[in-house]
């Protein structure tokens, strides 16, 4: 399970969690700053990454094009990075599941 953290999370999430998601990255790792939401989807699609956002364009994206690649939807509002890695720490089992179907493209989290 690799993970492509948007824009709009902390580019320390990857080196953060680490440890049970490796090899996931920030869309700043792979020169996507402020990249358009398209971009950043076809780039996890061709990468076999599940993108994480609290970008409510993800969820649209999701939704009317299916998977892959799949989204985590981050439902928390503002909050700290310590926030968001323990709600990713305390849902990693939702977060495997979800990712080893086939057949499901969003997971929202809150």
């Amino acid at each position: 399970m690799k993970l492509l953290f948007d824009e709009n999370l902390s580019p320390k999430l990857p080196l953060r969690l680490a440890d049970i998601f490796p090899n996931s990255l920030h869309v700043r790792d792979v020169g996507m700053k402020a990249t358009v939401d398209p971009i950043v989807w076809d780039y996890a699609k061709d990468n076999n990454l599940t993108i994480v956002s609290k970008d409510a364009d993800m969820h649209d994206l999701s939704l009317v094009l299916g998977n892959p690649p799949k989204v985590i939807w981050l439902r928390l509002g503002n909050c700290s990075t310590s926030q968001v890695e323990d709600i990713l720490r305390r849902e990693f089992d939702a977060i495997e599941s979800f990712c080893s179907d086939d057949n499901l493209s969003l997971l929202a989290l809150s």
